[in-house]
């Protein structure tokens, strides 16, 4: 175990992950990724993979991003949804909580070097059976800005609506739809009863060390990438009770995710993280190692 990163070490990281976001040069990837978008897969991941630049990108996502866990209800066909060396394992979000084969919902704004807008993700939570890395596969998204997979290549906006915000009364709330898929998803939590509480740390730590494609998002010649963070990043949330939490549509995981919820996050701080353009893997195994990239990224800056 590492010895933790500084006050000081956090805020240069947390700096220079900022500084990598240009909204500039964000702006001017749109029309880039649509026009990639009409190229032939093979092309698109050939371009991916050989484009020059930096090898990290930031990716910053703003406070208040909400996390929603679902128990499944339909094991067989989650576990379809997983690439091959995949089982699925059951998790809690929070410490000591009850663990369950569960997929999360994630809705975020999030601004990066190569994107800038709302997401909602859904991710299986799964281990991988030769490397023992706990993972979050995405399985499916949508979003309002341009988006690349190694399943679908680049697109544009995949939304028809997509709003994820705060409101003063102390509200978080997310009302996105999907303009070509059935994906919808309309939710809003009060954060004045939630409660600041230690997070498991294998999902949010390990979890984030490899993270996967699986559904209609993955492709064989992929790998599953890493983030790198300071570790504390992930130490806590606000858990949300149950009735504070108004879903008032979700039909991601239609078929095979239970009604509700059984555990709800929020993150009241915004998060810094590395992470490669393309997907890659990553040698970070634990969370001395982690610890020490995020050295070695402040160190290359002095």
């Amino acid at each position: 175990m590492g010895s933790g990163v500084g006050p000081s070490e956090l805020r240069r990281f947390v700096m220079h992950t900022e500084g990598t976001v240009s909204p500039k040069e964000v702006g001017s990837l749109y029309k880039r990724a649509e026009m990639l978008a009409r190229m032939p897969l093979p092309v698109q991941r050939w371009i991916v993979e050989h484009a020059g630049g930096d090898a990290y990108m930031g990716f910053v996502v703003e406070p208040y991003c909400l996390f929603l866990a679902y128990e499944l209800d339909d094991v067989a066909a989650a576990r379809a949804l997983l690439p091959p060396d995949y089982e699925l394992v059951p998790t809690t979000m929070f410490a000591g909580g009850d663990a369950r084969h569960c997929a999360i919902l994630g809705a975020f704004n999030v601004h990066t070097s190569v994107f800038w807008g709302s997401r909602i993700e859904l991710y299986l939570i799964a281990e991988h059976t030769r490397t023992g890395m706990l993972t979050w596969v995405i399985c499916d998204y949508e979003s309002n800005t341009i988006n690349y997979d190694p399943g679908e290549g680049f697109s544009g906006a995949t939304t028809s609506h997509a709003v994820v915000t705060t409101s003063h009364a102390g509200d978080v709330i997310v009302d996105v739809r999907s303009k070509d898929r059935p994906n919808h998803l309309s939710v809003t939590a009060a954060l004045p009863s939630g409660s600041m509480r230690a997070l498991d740390q294998r999902l949010w730590i390990d979890g984030n060390l490899s993270v996967d494609y699986g559904g209609r998002l993955m492709h064989a010649g992929s790998d599953p990438f890493g983030l790198i963070f300071d570790p504390g990043e992930m130490s806590q949330a606000l858990q949300l009770p149950l009735e504070a939490v108004d879903v008032e549509a979700n039909t991601f995981g239609a078929g095979w995710l239970a009604r509700e919820p059984f555990e709800v996050a929020c993150f009241p701080y915004a998060q810094h993280f590395l992470t490669t353009s393309y997907p890659q893997p990553s040698a970070i195994r634990d969370q001395a190692g982690l610890e020490e990239a995020v050295r070695a990224v402040v160190s290359a800056q002095e």
